[in-house]
Order: C-alpha cells, then sequence, then structure tokens
C-alpha cells in the first residue's frame, strides 16, 4: 500500500515532464512518418524508434524548463 502512495507522490511531482514526453515521442514519430530519412544514414531519424525515443527525451527536457522552483519563489 506505501509503495503505491510512493508512486502516485513521483508521479504528481513530475507530471509536466511526463507529459513533455509523451508529447515529444509522439512529435518525434510524426516527424519519422513525415519527413524521414530517404537514405536511411540519419543516425535519428532513420528508425521510428530512434526518432521516437529522441523527440521523447527532448520533449520532457523541454518541458522540464518550464517548470517552477517553488523554493526559489519564498
Amino acid at each position: 500500500m506505501n509503495r503505491n502512495k510512493q508512486m502516485k507522490n513521483i508521479l504528481l511531482k513530475n507530471k509536466l515532464e511526463i507529459i513533455g514526453a509523451i508529447v515529444g515521442a509522439v512529435l518525434g514519430f510524426a516527424y519519422w512518418y513525415k519527413v524521414g530519412c530517404a537514405t536511411g544514414t540519419c543516425v535519428i531519424t532513420s528508425s521510428p524508434f530512434n526518432s521516437t525515443i529522441y523527440g521523447s527525451v527532448m520533449g520532457g527536457l523541454f518541458f522540464s524548463i518550464l517548470k517552477t522552483n517553488k523554493k526559489l519563489k519564498e
């Protein structure tokens, strides 16, 4: 029971980063699908897995910038 509470606290604490990772993953896959790489030599856009993972990481990092620090406000 205590683990569920801990997991819920972690998810609520990092919800902005999680949302950013999901948005980034969708955008990364969409980029691969629409643009992709014709020659197959592009490291990031040559496969949907690479493009989705890269988009997920970048989305999480970008959304973490938007997070405000409560300690700085005080």
